[in-house]
Protein backbone atom coordinates (compact mmCIF):
# COMPACT_ATOMS: atom_id res chain seq x y z
CA UNK A 1 0.00 0.00 0.00
CA UNK A 2 2.90 2.24 0.96
CA UNK A 3 4.52 1.80 -2.06
CA UNK A 4 1.45 2.48 -4.48
CA UNK A 5 1.16 5.35 -2.44
CA UNK A 6 4.58 6.43 -3.13
CA UNK A 7 4.57 5.84 -6.81
CA UNK A 8 1.17 7.54 -7.51
CA UNK A 9 2.94 10.81 -5.55
CA UNK A 10 5.89 10.70 -7.89
CA UNK A 11 3.89 10.49 -10.81
CA UNK A 12 1.81 13.34 -9.82
CA UNK A 13 4.77 15.52 -8.91
CA UNK A 14 6.53 14.62 -12.39
CA UNK A 15 2.87 15.52 -14.13
CA UNK A 16 2.69 18.31 -11.73
CA UNK A 17 6.43 19.41 -12.77
CA UNK A 18 6.04 18.76 -16.92
CA UNK A 19 2.53 20.00 -17.64
CA UNK A 20 2.48 24.05 -18.11
CA UNK A 21 0.02 25.33 -15.87
CA UNK A 22 -0.52 28.70 -15.08
CA UNK A 23 0.11 28.06 -11.11
CA UNK A 24 3.68 27.71 -11.84
CA UNK A 25 4.55 30.16 -14.46
CA UNK A 26 2.39 32.64 -12.24
CA UNK A 27 4.94 32.01 -9.00
CA UNK A 28 7.79 32.16 -11.30
CA UNK A 29 9.04 28.86 -10.64
CA UNK A 30 8.74 28.00 -14.26
CA UNK A 31 8.11 31.63 -16.58
CA UNK A 32 8.58 29.72 -19.71
CA UNK A 33 8.07 26.26 -21.38
CA UNK A 34 10.00 25.51 -24.08
CA UNK A 35 8.36 23.30 -27.11
CA UNK A 36 9.07 22.37 -30.39
CA UNK A 37 7.06 22.45 -33.72
CA UNK A 38 7.22 20.86 -37.56
CA UNK A 39 6.33 22.54 -40.24
CA UNK A 40 5.48 21.99 -44.31
CA UNK A 41 6.02 24.30 -46.90
CA UNK A 42 5.01 25.24 -50.42
CA UNK A 43 6.14 28.18 -52.91
CA UNK A 44 8.17 29.46 -55.50
CA UNK A 45 11.92 29.94 -56.16
CA UNK A 46 13.87 32.45 -58.19
CA UNK A 47 17.50 33.06 -59.46
CA UNK A 48 19.95 35.78 -59.60
CA UNK A 49 23.36 35.53 -61.87
CA UNK A 50 25.03 36.11 -64.72
CA UNK A 51 21.16 35.33 -66.69
CA UNK A 52 18.95 37.40 -64.05
CA UNK A 53 21.22 40.28 -63.14
CA UNK A 54 21.09 41.58 -59.01
CA UNK A 55 20.77 45.09 -60.86
CA UNK A 56 16.92 44.51 -61.99
CA UNK A 57 15.80 42.47 -58.50
CA UNK A 58 11.88 42.46 -59.62
CA UNK A 59 12.38 41.69 -62.90
CA UNK A 60 14.92 38.88 -61.83
CA UNK A 61 12.39 37.59 -59.44
CA UNK A 62 9.27 37.25 -61.26
CA UNK A 63 10.25 36.64 -65.29
CA UNK A 64 11.30 32.76 -64.94
CA UNK A 65 9.61 31.87 -61.23
CA UNK A 66 9.87 28.94 -60.43
CA UNK A 67 8.33 26.40 -57.51
CA UNK A 68 9.85 25.23 -53.76
CA UNK A 69 8.63 22.12 -51.50
CA UNK A 70 9.96 21.89 -47.79
CA UNK A 71 10.04 20.47 -44.14
CA UNK A 72 11.49 21.99 -41.20
CA UNK A 73 11.94 21.24 -37.42
CA UNK A 74 11.83 24.37 -34.73
CA UNK A 75 13.12 24.53 -31.06
CA UNK A 76 11.50 27.72 -29.29
CA UNK A 77 14.27 28.06 -26.84
CA UNK A 78 13.13 31.14 -24.89
CA UNK A 79 9.86 33.84 -25.28
CA UNK A 80 12.07 35.33 -28.56
CA UNK A 81 14.93 33.00 -30.10
CA UNK A 82 14.30 29.62 -31.38
CA UNK A 83 16.45 27.39 -33.74
CA UNK A 84 14.99 25.48 -37.10
CA UNK A 85 16.70 22.44 -38.75
CA UNK A 86 15.02 22.42 -42.38
CA UNK A 87 14.97 20.86 -45.91
CA UNK A 88 14.36 22.50 -49.16
CA UNK A 89 13.80 21.20 -52.44
CA UNK A 90 14.07 23.87 -55.20
CA UNK A 91 14.23 24.66 -59.21
CA UNK A 92 15.77 27.39 -60.21
CA UNK A 93 15.94 28.55 -63.90
CA UNK A 94 17.91 31.45 -65.80
CA UNK A 95 17.04 32.17 -69.72
CA UNK A 96 19.19 35.12 -71.94
CA UNK A 97 16.50 35.04 -74.51
CA UNK A 98 14.08 35.13 -72.31
CA UNK A 99 15.07 37.97 -69.93
CA UNK A 100 16.26 40.07 -72.83
CA UNK A 101 14.58 39.73 -75.56
CA UNK A 102 11.94 43.30 -74.80
CA UNK A 103 15.11 45.18 -74.23
CA UNK A 104 18.03 44.83 -76.47
CA UNK A 105 19.37 48.22 -75.71
CA UNK A 106 20.65 46.95 -72.42
CA UNK A 107 20.54 43.24 -72.74
CA UNK A 108 21.59 42.73 -76.39
CA UNK A 109 25.48 41.41 -75.00
CA UNK A 110 23.39 38.56 -73.17
CA UNK A 111 20.72 38.33 -75.42
CA UNK A 112 23.76 37.44 -78.02
CA UNK A 113 25.56 34.52 -75.59
CA UNK A 114 21.75 32.84 -75.27
CA UNK A 115 22.72 30.92 -72.69
CA UNK A 116 19.72 29.12 -70.37
CA UNK A 117 19.67 26.61 -67.98
CA UNK A 118 17.57 24.85 -65.24
CA UNK A 119 18.96 23.15 -61.66
CA UNK A 120 17.18 21.67 -58.56
CA UNK A 121 18.31 22.49 -55.44
CA UNK A 122 18.21 20.56 -52.32
CA UNK A 123 19.29 22.50 -49.27
CA UNK A 124 19.76 21.70 -45.52
CA UNK A 125 20.08 24.54 -43.46
CA UNK A 126 20.17 25.56 -39.68
CA UNK A 127 19.08 28.52 -38.74
CA UNK A 128 18.52 31.11 -35.38
CA UNK A 129 15.19 32.71 -35.17
CA UNK A 130 14.27 36.54 -33.64
CA UNK A 131 10.52 37.23 -32.65
CA UNK A 132 9.54 40.11 -32.42
CA UNK A 133 6.47 39.62 -30.35
CA UNK A 134 7.39 36.84 -27.50
CA UNK A 135 5.94 33.87 -26.35
CA UNK A 136 3.80 33.09 -23.37
CA UNK A 137 4.48 31.25 -20.72
CA UNK A 138 3.62 27.86 -22.57
CA UNK A 139 2.45 26.57 -26.09
CA UNK A 140 -0.95 27.44 -25.37
CA UNK A 141 0.00 31.00 -24.70
CA UNK A 142 1.82 31.81 -28.16
CA UNK A 143 1.31 35.29 -29.82
CA UNK A 144 -1.59 35.31 -31.98
CA UNK A 145 0.41 37.13 -34.80
CA UNK A 146 4.34 36.83 -34.74
CA UNK A 147 7.17 38.71 -37.19
CA UNK A 148 10.18 37.30 -37.15
CA UNK A 149 13.89 36.95 -38.88
CA UNK A 150 16.35 34.32 -39.21
CA UNK A 151 19.74 34.04 -40.50
CA UNK A 152 21.73 30.79 -41.11
CA UNK A 153 24.02 28.75 -43.10
CA UNK A 154 23.28 25.91 -45.41
CA UNK A 155 24.63 23.43 -47.56
CA UNK A 156 22.90 23.20 -50.94
CA UNK A 157 23.50 20.65 -53.53
CA UNK A 158 22.76 21.18 -57.02
CA UNK A 159 23.70 20.26 -60.73
CA UNK A 160 22.69 22.60 -64.07
CA UNK A 161 21.32 21.51 -66.55
CA UNK A 162 20.21 23.01 -70.40
CA UNK A 163 18.66 21.53 -73.06
CA UNK A 164 20.75 20.36 -76.52
CA UNK A 165 20.42 22.23 -80.01
CA UNK A 166 17.66 21.46 -82.35
CA UNK A 167 18.97 18.53 -84.71
CA UNK A 168 21.81 17.58 -82.29
CA UNK A 169 20.27 14.18 -81.64
CA UNK A 170 22.09 10.57 -80.72
CA UNK A 171 21.07 9.53 -84.58
CA UNK A 172 20.67 11.49 -88.41
CA UNK A 173 16.92 11.36 -87.61
CA UNK A 174 16.90 12.59 -83.94
CA UNK A 175 15.63 16.06 -83.51
CA UNK A 176 14.64 15.76 -79.99
CA UNK A 177 16.07 18.73 -78.07
CA UNK A 178 17.19 16.79 -74.30
CA UNK A 179 17.88 18.81 -70.97
CA UNK A 180 21.89 17.17 -69.99
CA UNK A 181 24.00 17.63 -67.59
CA UNK A 182 26.10 20.56 -68.06
CA UNK A 183 29.11 20.12 -65.22
CA UNK A 184 30.50 17.08 -66.72
CA UNK A 185 31.28 18.87 -69.56
CA UNK A 186 33.27 21.39 -68.72
CA UNK A 187 31.91 24.49 -70.70
CA UNK A 188 34.10 26.83 -69.68
CA UNK A 189 37.64 23.71 -69.68
CA UNK A 190 37.04 22.30 -66.64
CA UNK A 191 38.47 19.19 -66.25
CA UNK A 192 41.26 20.52 -68.75
CA UNK A 193 44.87 21.62 -68.48
CA UNK A 194 44.85 21.55 -64.85
CA UNK A 195 41.41 23.68 -64.23
CA UNK A 196 39.39 21.72 -61.78
CA UNK A 197 35.38 21.50 -62.38
CA UNK A 198 33.27 23.43 -60.02
CA UNK A 199 31.87 21.61 -57.15
CA UNK A 200 28.46 20.25 -56.98
CA UNK A 201 27.87 21.17 -53.47
CA UNK A 202 28.40 24.46 -52.26
CA UNK A 203 27.49 26.97 -48.73
CA UNK A 204 24.48 29.25 -48.55
CA UNK A 205 23.73 32.34 -46.06
CA UNK A 206 20.33 32.11 -45.60
CA UNK A 207 18.62 35.39 -44.40
CA UNK A 208 14.91 36.32 -44.37
CA UNK A 209 11.50 37.77 -42.34
CA UNK A 210 8.53 36.31 -42.00
CA UNK A 211 5.36 36.00 -39.93
CA UNK A 212 3.53 33.28 -38.12
CA UNK A 213 -0.35 32.87 -37.54
CA UNK A 214 -1.43 30.67 -34.55
CA UNK A 215 -4.93 29.40 -35.81
CA UNK A 216 -5.14 27.14 -32.30
CA UNK A 217 -3.04 25.65 -29.61
CA UNK A 218 -1.66 23.24 -31.89
CA UNK A 219 -1.66 24.50 -35.77
CA UNK A 220 -0.02 27.72 -36.97
CA UNK A 221 0.05 29.25 -40.38
CA UNK A 222 3.30 30.96 -41.01
CA UNK A 223 4.38 33.30 -44.63
CA UNK A 224 8.02 33.51 -45.37
CA UNK A 225 10.65 35.26 -47.65
CA UNK A 226 14.43 34.34 -47.21
CA UNK A 227 17.20 34.83 -49.65
CA UNK A 228 20.23 32.78 -49.97
CA UNK A 229 23.59 34.26 -50.99
CA UNK A 230 26.09 31.33 -51.96
CA UNK A 231 29.66 30.58 -52.35
CA UNK A 232 29.15 29.22 -56.26
CA UNK A 233 29.04 30.90 -59.49
CA UNK A 234 27.56 28.32 -60.87
CA UNK A 235 24.18 27.47 -60.14
CA UNK A 236 23.91 28.59 -63.96
CA UNK A 237 26.95 27.11 -65.42
CA UNK A 238 28.17 30.45 -66.59
CA UNK A 239 31.25 32.33 -64.04
CA UNK A 240 34.19 32.78 -66.69
CA UNK A 241 35.24 33.09 -70.42
CA UNK A 242 34.30 30.95 -72.98
CA UNK A 243 37.36 28.32 -73.79
CA UNK A 244 39.28 26.78 -76.74
CA UNK A 245 36.52 25.40 -78.23
CA UNK A 246 39.98 22.38 -79.37
CA UNK A 247 40.19 21.82 -75.37
CA UNK A 248 36.78 20.85 -74.96
CA UNK A 249 35.97 16.80 -74.31
CA UNK A 250 33.62 16.57 -77.48
CA UNK A 251 31.13 18.00 -79.66
CA UNK A 252 28.35 18.35 -76.86
CA UNK A 253 30.30 20.23 -74.72
CA UNK A 254 31.16 22.55 -77.61
CA UNK A 255 27.67 23.12 -78.54
CA UNK A 256 26.46 23.68 -74.79
CA UNK A 257 29.61 25.68 -74.49
CA UNK A 258 29.18 28.39 -77.02
CA UNK A 259 24.96 29.15 -78.26
CA UNK A 260 25.85 32.43 -79.58
CA UNK A 261 26.09 31.54 -83.67
CA UNK A 262 22.16 29.26 -83.51
CA UNK A 263 19.71 31.08 -85.37
CA UNK A 264 16.98 29.72 -82.88
CA UNK A 265 16.83 30.75 -79.05
CA UNK A 266 18.78 27.73 -77.25
CA UNK A 267 15.77 27.04 -74.73
CA UNK A 268 12.34 27.73 -76.31
CA UNK A 269 13.65 27.89 -80.03
CA UNK A 270 12.41 31.16 -80.93
CA UNK A 271 14.16 32.83 -84.20
CA UNK A 272 16.69 35.50 -83.26
CA UNK A 273 17.92 36.06 -86.77
CA UNK A 274 16.07 38.60 -87.85
CA UNK A 275 15.63 40.65 -84.40
CA UNK A 276 19.93 40.82 -84.82
CA UNK A 277 19.80 42.10 -88.34
CA UNK A 278 17.39 44.50 -87.11
CA UNK A 279 18.95 45.68 -84.17
CA UNK A 280 22.71 45.18 -85.30
CA UNK A 281 22.06 46.36 -88.91
CA UNK A 282 23.27 43.51 -90.73
CA UNK A 283 22.48 40.69 -93.19
CA UNK A 284 24.80 38.58 -91.37
CA UNK A 285 24.59 39.20 -87.56
CA UNK A 286 26.15 35.59 -87.04
CA UNK A 287 29.50 36.95 -88.41
CA UNK A 288 29.25 39.76 -86.07
CA UNK A 289 28.32 38.12 -83.14
CA UNK A 290 31.59 35.49 -83.88
CA UNK A 291 34.08 38.40 -85.11
CA UNK A 292 33.12 41.35 -82.19
CA UNK A 293 34.94 41.11 -79.11
CA UNK A 294 32.27 42.86 -77.20
CA UNK A 295 30.30 39.73 -77.55
CA UNK A 296 32.64 37.01 -76.23
CA UNK A 297 31.65 37.07 -72.74
CA UNK A 298 30.11 34.29 -70.80
CA UNK A 299 30.56 35.00 -67.47
CA UNK A 300 31.13 37.44 -65.49
CA UNK A 301 34.02 36.23 -64.06
CA UNK A 302 33.58 36.32 -60.07
CA UNK A 303 32.11 39.99 -59.91
CA UNK A 304 28.98 38.63 -57.70
CA UNK A 305 28.33 34.76 -56.93
CA UNK A 306 24.65 33.27 -57.95
CA UNK A 307 21.49 33.38 -55.25
CA UNK A 308 18.18 32.49 -54.98
CA UNK A 309 15.09 33.50 -53.15
CA UNK A 310 12.38 31.56 -51.90
CA UNK A 311 8.79 32.82 -51.17
CA UNK A 312 6.83 29.86 -48.48
CA UNK A 313 3.72 29.30 -47.57
CA UNK A 314 3.96 27.46 -44.51
CA UNK A 315 1.24 24.99 -41.68
CA UNK A 316 3.18 24.08 -38.69
CA UNK A 317 1.74 21.97 -36.03
CA UNK A 318 3.13 22.58 -32.19
CA UNK A 319 4.40 19.38 -30.48
CA UNK A 320 3.85 19.51 -26.56
CA UNK A 321 4.57 16.55 -24.13
CA UNK A 322 1.34 14.85 -23.01
CA UNK A 323 1.49 12.66 -19.82
CA UNK A 324 -1.77 11.37 -18.39
CA UNK A 325 -1.63 11.61 -14.92
CA UNK A 326 -3.97 9.48 -12.09
CA UNK A 327 -6.39 11.40 -9.95
CA UNK A 328 -5.03 11.98 -7.12
CA UNK A 329 -7.42 11.27 -4.06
Amino acid sequence: MKNNLLITSLIAATCLALQPVDAQAQNGRNPFVPYSEVGLGLGTASYYGEIAGYRKPLKSTFLMMRWSAGAMYTRHFTPRLAARASFTWARIAGDDYTYNRKDLNSGIVQYARNLHFRNDLKEFALSGIYQFVPDGRNPNYRAKLTPYVFLGIAAVAHSPEARTPVGFGTTPDDTEQRWVKLQPLGTEGQGQNGVKPYSLVTLAIPVGFGVKYRLNDRFGLAGEIGFRYTTSDYLDDAGGAYPDPTILKDDLARVMSDRRLEPTAARKGGDRVAELQNYLNTNDPMGVLAADPAYATRGADGVFNDGYMTVSFQVHYVLTPRIKCPPIK
